[in-house]
């Protein structure tokens, strides 16, 4: 079947710097290890894939994805390669195919996370392609997630799982009851406390081997309840595993998990979960630098989670929402945005127990995310840093046990805030703190914002207190972190 010109597999390929008969070669042997020794691709065929847009018969798109998997370090799909055949997702135009129906979804979900975890078992990482804009995100999902699906259905039919892409290992699935959904629900519990306390680094395999099970079991016909809560956890899962992937600098490969994390919990029924994980999307692009593709994503937030997102989700909404608008300056957006939230966090009665995703929201997360606004707001209106510090202190009193990396982050937001009211003394002392805690944590996050305020004791470093404390930070910065620190 031909299609046109490839230019996703030649961008790919030209990245990969093979020869055509170099990748005929490889993907031949690849299949004859796979139980096909009978295919006999040659430079021709190659050209053809990438010239006229042919689609390679099975099992050649999983290998070629596993290769360039491989090849690349960071995850390659067969939608990424532009390999997905008739009535997949070639219907639909960028972005792999969003949106992607539920049995894409759940295709997408065990493909990805399959080669996410030959990427950990080789020890191979990598930034990847280029992240989505988030006007592109928001303008593909947005009439779809304001619709509400069709009741659950099956995916499988009884059917095996999905095959994984070329080369994995496969787990061999089967359907399950609502004593193993709990045990499942009882483990991202687990792993969100683990996440909180240590950062992503440590789990992230963990979770990501969990989320490609449950990818495994929604193959299955199970009864509706029993199948809505299974994307429950898949979208539960993906999130954590995109805020893993996102706080150990695994940027496209996070978002990819966000964007599935959206599609399974609008398959599961439950659209304040959806918003809850644009809203991850959202924060990863201030994080980045990108803050007007934050305020795309927390539109379609506020609008996709629907009139049922209780009014602390909606809270936390308005803080994400705050933080970009700091970040491009706009200071009465943003106290208009921090008063919504406020008055929303303190409307809610309680009544209605929070969903789980949410309990890590409290009055502490809300004052830490004030403070993170405000100090951001900080570097446009100095005149700011004052109240930045009230609200890091509070979140600083607050903080419960297990938030040993919000409670470093509030540090540094502390510290930095002092440093841009004309501190130093109070800075000093704060940055220090942050420091003897910095290293519990497996956070690149955390060290981007160490990074951001090591750059601000510049103007005091001929201060001898501030000198000492940059040479400390100097030594406790990783020393592969891009481009060390910057005065």
């Amino acid at each position: 079947m031909t299609r046109g010109p490839n230019t996703r597999l030649a961008d790919l390929f030209g990245l990969a710097g093979w020869s055509k008969g170099e990748l005929a070669r490889l993907v031949n042997r690849q299949a004859a290890a796979l139980g096909h020794p009978q295919l006999a691709t040659d430079t021709s065929r190659v050209r053809r894939w990438m010239d006229v847009g042919e689609i390679p018969r099975d099992p050649v798109p999983e290998v070629l994805a596993s290769l360039f998997t491989e090849r690349l370090g960071r995850v390659v799909t067969i939608e990424d390669l532009g390999l997905s055949r008739a009535g997949d997702a070639e219907s639909r135009q960028a972005l792999g195919g969003l949106p992607w129906d539920q049995h894409r979804t759940a295709e997408v979900l065990t493909e990805f996370t399959g080669m996410d975890l030959m990427l950990n078992r080789r020890g191979m990482v990598g930034a990847g392609a280029a992240l989505a804009a988030g006007s592109a995100l928001s303008d593909a999902l947005h009439d779809w997630l304001l619709v509400r699906p069709d009741p659950v259905a099956s995916v499988g039919q009884g059917a095996r799982p999905p095959a994984g892409p070329a080369g994995l290992d496969r787990y061999e699935a089967a359907p399950v009851g609502s004593a193993e959904i709990e045990a499942l629900e009882r483990s991202v519990e687990i792993f969100r406390a683990w996440d909180a306390a240590r950062g992503g680094g440590l789990q992230r395999k963990a979770v990501v081997g969990q989320l490609n099970e449950v990818g495994g079991m929604l193959a299955y016909d199970h009864p509706p309840h029993l199948q809505r809560r299974l994307w429950g956890v898949a979208a539960n899962l993906a999130v954590l595993a995109g805020w893993m992937s996102h706080d150990v600098g695994l940027e496209p490969t996070a978002q990819k998990y966000f964007v599935i994390a959206v599609h399974a919990a609008r398959e599961g029924g439950d659209r304040p979960r959806a918003g809850e994980a644009l809203s991850r999307a959202a924060r990863q692009m201030v994080h980045l630098g990108r803050p007007d593709d934050a305020l795309d994503l927390m539109k379609l937030a506020r609008s996709g989670s629907g009139d049922e997102t209780l009014p602390r989700t909606r809270a936390m909404l308005c803080t994400v929402e705050a933080w970009a608008q700091a970040s491009l300056g706009r200071g009465q957006a943003m106290r208009r945005t921090l008063g919504r939230a406020e008055e929303l966090f303190v409307s809610d009665r309680g009544d209605v127990p929070p969903p789980s995703w949410m309990q890590m929201f409290d009055e502490a997360d809300l004052h830490g995310m004030q403070a993170l606004a405000y100090r951001t707001l900080a570097e446009h209106e100095p005149g700011v840093a004052r109240t930045a510090e009230r609200h890091a202190k509070r979140a600083l009193e607050l903080r419960g046990e297990g938030r040993q990396r919000s409670s470093t982050l509030d540090h540094i937001s502390l510290a930095s805030a002092c440093f841009l009211a004309d501190d130093p003394d109070q800075a000093d002392h704060y940055a220090r703190l942050a420091l003897l805690t910095i290293g519990e944590t497996s956070s690149h996050r955390t060290w981007d914002r160490l990074r951001e305020m090591y750059r601000l004791t510049g103007r005091y470093a001929d201060c001898p207190q501030v000198g000492e404390l940059r040479e400390r930070i100097e030594l406790a910065l990783p020393a592969a972190a891009a481009g060390g620190p910057r005065a």
